[in-house]
């Protein structure tokens, strides 16, 4: 057989550069700006390379750096058990989320998903859902920051501290949490959470109105993001967009309700999508009200969670979250592909079993951050400097997806 090599070509390296574009390839009257990677929360990983003529952005090339995380590579090297205090760490804001989805992945791979307690599947998707709210809090409140909204940052950080405080008496810790097993679940809740919880939950309805009347139907704000950075529907299916930002597109596309994992097909609740209320459908004020609406749905989910976890499914003395945690996991040899619907869009695992180890042959992780920052320069095309932005902002990137 032929030995196939690589053969150099310049070109092929020309986007790892730190300059795709040069003075030589610009014309008259443009120039080249680097936008970040200054914010903190971007530490090295994204650099915008801008080219403008005055205030007009021609082109925008992102330049992705690394955390050096080496998430799969980790995951390949450990059993699968092991692997989920790094899966906390790819997207930091929705920890809990990530881990319901690697956890599911695994458990489909064993054949043990229906064996799952109701109780412990009920009490995934509540924690799930607090963790929703805590990451669109984050998302919404640094966005009003991002174009000159300061308050509303505060309120939902203030708001935020008590998610945060629920989850780390779940587990005991503040955001990478390691509760949801292979199986089960660290620790049952504490006592006295359904109350605390509920407590909670009477407490944010109010503030939820307070927000969205402080921000999003505020006229400066409208002014800032109605029109701004649209992105229609078919090129979001075509970028393999997902999330809030594909619905707030106008496509009602939920993986709670298409794939039907876990107890969602047993849970009522809306989608919310873009209606271009305010501008037109798909601009960046159709992202942040389909994110403030999200939090609204996950308070009816989380309610109908406690209601459960209060009634037909409630605590018991000889319940065991542990009881249906494999000692060894080792899958029969296959390739499988689990997704689930995460804050910011359709979280996947990519596995290949060997049949033989109790680690994953090959683990690929389809991060919906990474996949969302590909539409950019789309977005970014012929738009003032400061809407890029506003543009940026409503994307929710979180690095730890992003991260190569």
């Amino acid at each position: 057989m032929k030995e196939v090599q690589y053969q150099y070509h310049p070109d092929h390296l020309q986007n790892s550069e730190p300059l795709k574009y040069s003075a030589e390839n610009l014309n008259r009257g443009e120039m080249i700006i680097n936008m970040g990677p200054q914010h903190p929360s971007t530490h090295g990983v994204l650099r915008l390379e801008i080219v403008t003529d005055g205030e007009i952005v021609r082109e925008v090339v992102p330049h992705l750096g690394y955390l050096h995380r080496c998430f799969e590579k980790h995951a390949e090297s450990m059993p699968y058990n092991q692997v989920i205090p790094f899966v906390d760490r790819m997207d930091y804001m929705a920890a809990m989320n990530n881990e319901h989805a690697y956890a599911m992945g695994v458990e489909r791979m064993l054949g043990i998903e229906g064996d799952i307690p109701k109780r412990i599947e009920y009490i995934r998707v509540l924690v799930a859902e607090l963790n929703r709210i805590a990451s669109h809090f984050v998302a919404i409140g640094t966005y009003g920051l991002d174009i000159g909204a300061m308050t509303p940052f505060f309120w939902v950080m203030r708001d935020r501290e008590h998610l945060m405080r629920l989850l780390e008496w779940t587990c005991g810790a503040r955001m990478l949490y390691n509760y949801i097993w292979v199986g089960g679940l660290f620790y049952d809740l504490p006592v006295g959470f359904e109350e605390k919880c509920t407590e909670f939950i009477n407490y944010l309805k109010p503030k939820l109105d307070n927000l969205q009347d402080l921000l999003i139907s505020n006229q400066i704000f409208i002014d800032r993001t109605a029109n701004i950075g649209v992105l229609p529907m078919d090129l979001a299916i075509n970028y393999g967009v997902t999330g809030p930002m594909l619905r707030a597109s106008g496509l009602k596309y939920d993986l709670r309700r298409v794939d039907g994992y876990s107890v969602y097909p047993e849970l009522d609740f809306d989608i919310p999508i873009g209606t271009g209320e305010v501008g037109t459908t798909g601009d960046c004020w159709d992202r942040t009200w389909v994110r403030m609406q999200e939090c609204r749905e996950s308070v009816k989910i989380i309610e109908q969670c406690l209601k459960q976890l209060k009634g037909d499914h409630k605590r018991t003395r000889d319940f065991d979250p542990r009881a249906v945690v494999p000692k060894k996991i080792r899958p029969k040899a296959q390739d499988f592909y689990v997704r689930a619907e995460n804050p910011k869009g359709e979280l996947g695992f990519f596995f290949r079993a060997d049949g033989r180890s109790d680690q994953p042959f090959r683990c690929k992780a389809r991060a919906c951050s990474f996949v969302n920052l590909s539409v950019l320069p789309e977005l970014s095309r012929n738009v003032m400097i400061s809407d890029l932005v506003a543009i940026v902002g409503s994307l929710d990137l979180v690095m730890g997806e992003v991260d190569r």
